[in-house]
């Protein structure tokens, strides 16, 4: 039983004349380079639509952000814009209490009950 040739890996990362040279003798090497080269096709051919995929998901995340500030920015002219709306309360911290209204409070400013 013959064993398997070890270089291929050192020679494919290291050494490009030498590669060369090893795979015309070498048919362990030589097979397991038409794999690569297989497995490179198959990539390159599955690239596209990894990217089609890729891009899909990048354009549905700008539409959402675009939404929300478009969101955000409504609120915050309707909060700013009514003239009593509670803009005037957040900037004053003023709020309406039971008295504002006439009902009979007590010193805490709760509302008396007879």
């Amino acid at each position: 039983m013959q064993d398997k040739c070890a270089k291929f890996e050192s020679l494919f990362i290291f050494s490009d004349e030498k590669f060369g040279e090893h795979l015309e003798t070498c048919e362990d090497c030589r097979h397991e380079f038409e794999k690569f080269k297989k497995l490179s096709l198959i990539i390159q051919e599955a690239k596209p639509l990894y990217f089609k995929r890729k891009n899909k998901a990048a354009n549905l995340k700008i539409a959402l952000m675009m939404s929300l500030v478009i969101l955000a920015g409504t609120v915050f002219a309707t909060i700013t814009y009514n003239p009593m709306g509670i803009a005037d309360t957040i900037k004053y911290g003023e709020t309406l209490c039971a008295e504002d209204y006439g009902f009979p409070v007590d010193s805490y400013g709760l509302i008396m009950v007879d």
